[in-house]
């Protein structure tokens, strides 16, 4: 169904350019002469390649709109995969000199900067350098 609807939609869109071009800027459309009057006189076929491009522009989109539900409802997921499991090797050791507090290298990182630095203050104001 898909794959019928886009080659017709190929279809359409190739008539329509073809309509379109056969059409003269200026609206005389052909650029057929003969008689003033009749259907294929210069007015006659302006109109009818006015009528003809407006019903190809419709069904141009109404396809358009069509292939796209089509394709949309295709694509689907129907379960969410809800599985936490991934590839990736896991966390390796930090470098030697930070010692591991308990396998949290974040602990290990703050207790390590707490033995460089000087007591914090008892009244319990931050330093302006932190």
């Amino acid at each position: 169904m898909f794959l019928f609807l886009t080659v017709l939609q190929a279809i359409v869109a190739a008539m329509l350019v073809g309509v379109i071009l056969m059409q003269k800027s200026e609206g005389g459309g052909l650029g057929v002469g003969g008689s003033p009057s009749g259907m294929m006189s210069a007015r006659g076929a302006a109109d009818l390649l006015t009528r003809t491009t407006s019903v190809l522009a419709v069904l141009f989109v109404a396809l358009s709109i069509t292939l796209a539900v089509l394709a949309a409802a295709e694509g689907k997921v129907e379960t969410i995969d809800q599985s936490l499991q991934r590839d990736t090797a896991p966390i390796s050791a930090p470098a030697d000199d930070v010692p591991l507090v308990g396998d949290d290298p974040l602990a290990a990182a703050a207790a390590a900067a707490a033995e460089e630095e000087p007591a914090a203050s008892t009244d319990g104001s931050v330093p302006l350098d932190q």
